[in-house]
């Protein structure tokens, strides 16, 4: 790796200018980066932990977010489902480079109902739609080419795109327990804040960067 330093040149952050909510600075931060036109603002790490303790960790997109939590679509027989299953705690990671911030997430991942995954899955454009159904996620395929003959498969039987939602695919909802708002200051010396749940309300902390 060559000399590379980026000078993060952010205004101060003190407590006084975040929400007490933690949902609604989540919300703050994520229009300005959707004002800043960061590239796809909604996409977030999602790790996870399998039953054996190995960890693993993707890319995924936030579909919807209120004070119930995080909510984004897989199918249910990829790894991430099975690792779900065994362990529901997740960390979820917002990176925002342009405007040097990131939001660092943790909580329990449940299953939405299955009438809000239908509603999202009918919202979607038609080959997303076959595109998901044809999909055996995270499974070992021979080849590109079969792949795509899975795919040709589902939009013969489809040809209008309106394939009905899979048992097998579906929203999870993360449900947070841990906040964390990062960002970028002069010399490394970030500002950093936590935010951790408890019974009567959320606790707010400056971490040392």
């Amino acid at each position: 790796m060559g000399p590379q330093r980026i000078e993060y040149e952010s205004q101060p952050l003190d407590v006084v200018d975040l929400d007490l909510d933690p949902f609604a600075q989540f919300q703050r931060w994520l229009d300005d980066a959707f004002a800043a036109e960061v590239p796809e603002p909604e996409a977030f790490v999602l790790s996870t932990v399998a039953n054996d303790g190995t960890p693993s960790s993707r890319t995924v997109l936030l579909k919807q977010f209120d004070t119930d939590g995080l909510v984004f679509y897989t199918n249910y027989r990829s790894r991430k489902a099975a690792d779900l299953a065994a362990e529901p705690r997740v960390a979820a990671l917002f990176l925002w480079l342009p405007i040097h911030r990131q939001v660092r997430v943790e909580g329990l991942a449940e299953k939405v109902d299955p009438e809000l995954s239908d509603a999202y899955f009918e919202s979607r454009h038609p080959e997303a739609r076959l595109a998901s159904a044809a999909s055996p996620q995270s499974q070992v395929v021979g080849s590109r080419a079969e792949l795509d003959e899975m795919l040709s498969r589902m939009t013969r039987e489809y040809p209008d795109g309106d394939v009905p939602r899979p048992d097998h695919w579906g929203g999870y909802r993360i449900r947070p327990s841990l906040f964390e708002f990062w960002q970028g200051r002069r010399a490394r010396f970030h500002d950093r804040f936590r935010y951790r749940k408890f019974e009567n309300g959320w606790q707010i902390d400056r971490l040392a960067p």
